[in-house]
């Protein structure tokens, strides 16, 4: 039943993609690598919010060969704010692999591709389909969702051999002429109208009069996923600390949440004033002013971030703290859970520069 309803979708959706697709950067290209790289963004990242990072990431590194080559802070600043820092290292050790091992020649076949550095199954049906033409689905929370609904599949779509099941499908579906633009079809479908959390707009579906989902009305019910874990709460006293023109900053270890990147100093717990200069003491510091308290909240996978933050002037010296002025710290990667720290301190800093 699955592969009869599913047959039928290419020629409705292909149709409907060339009067609606949205009109993007990476579309104007067979360029594998800006293919690869706009894919890697597009991770758990919204298109309007990687626009700008996409272009400004192909004036600074319009090849694999000045990616593999670019310095790590260089790389980190160009993808600050974007999250997921992992994704631009495996960018850069995949670009690596390109220019170091296969002599700069970008792999052409789905299983090649594979064998990149940070690249799984949807990352190389992309690249594959779409900039040499290779039949082989991409199939994303998207896709899944067009196909739950259009063949009313009732499972499980976070199980592995489900997913499976849904990629022979498309396998069996997919035009063998256009599948790059097959894939790109239902990846679009699936963010524009096919969409998630709330009812999708039938209306507007080359799909709903093949749609099980929209003939029994249970387009909201699919597809089924099982309940993500709740992300454990953990509480921080973050410190803005300024020394004269310049701010504390460290950098984090090598493993872990946000691997290499700098952040403002900060301590377990939401601590009050008294309790909050203690860390200062146990550092070495001593609190000239405390200037402004500010709250925020940072929301990862699986972990929120609520942080109580304190601006204040100090004296003393702390060896494992970096001490940045206004124009240092535009270059270094603050991730985007500090960015409300960070702007209040760009804003005391212009402050201290124009008194």
């Amino acid at each position: 039943m699955e592969e009869r309803r599913l047959s039928a979708i290419a020629v409705p959706l292909l149709a409907w993609y060339d009067r609606n697709k949205r009109d993007l950067p990476w579309r104007h290209t067979r360029d594998p690598y800006r293919i690869w790289v706009s894919e890697i963004m597009l991770q758990q990242t919204r298109v309007a919010a990687v626009l700008p990072y996409y272009r400004q990431w192909m004036e600074a590194l319009p090849t694999a060969e000045a990616l593999a080559a670019v310095p790590e802070e260089r790389l980190m600043k160009l993808w600050q704010g974007l999250g997921y820092y992992s994704r631009a290292r495996n960018l850069q050790k995949a670009a690596r692999v390109i220019v170091e091992e296969l002599g700069g020649v970008f792999p052409d076949t789905y299983e090649a591709l594979l064998r990149l550095p940070g690249v799984g199954e949807y990352t190389a049906g992309a690249v594959a389909s779409i900039a040499f033409g290779e039949a082989v689905p991409a199939v994303d929370g998207n896709v899944l969702r067009v196909i739950a609904r259009t063949a009313d599949i009732r499972e499980d779509i976070s199980d592995a051999k489900v997913r499976r099941t849904f990629r022979a499908l498309l396998e069996e579906a997919m035009p063998r002429e256009e599948p790059g633009k097959f894939n790109q079809a239902l990846m679009e479908l699936g963010a524009t109208v096919c969409a998630p959390n709330g009812a999708p707009d039938c209306g507007r579906c080359p799909l709903s009069g093949l749609c099980e989902a929209n003939r029994l009305g249970i387009q909201t019910e699919l597809p089924l996923k099982s309940k993500k874990a709740p992300r454990r709460v953990e509480e921080m006293t973050v410190y803005l600390l300024r020394r004269g023109d310049a701010v504390a900053l460290r950098r984090r270890g090598e493993a872990g949440l946000l691997a290499g990147l700098w952040e403002f100093p900060h301590v377990p717990g939401a601590l009050g004033e008294a309790a909050a200069g203690d860390a200062l003491a146990s550092w070495g510091l001593t609190a000239l002013d405390w200037e402004k308290k500010i709250s925020a909240k940072h929301v990862f996978t699986h972990v929120e971030w609520h942080m109580t933050g304190y601006l204040l002037t100090v004296r003393g010296e702390c060896p494992g703290f970096t001490w940045a002025d206004r124009e240092a710290l535009e270059t270094l990667a603050v991730p985007a859970a500090f960015a409300r720290y960070l702007e209040e301190v760009r804003r005391a800093l212009d402050r201290e520069e124009n008194d």
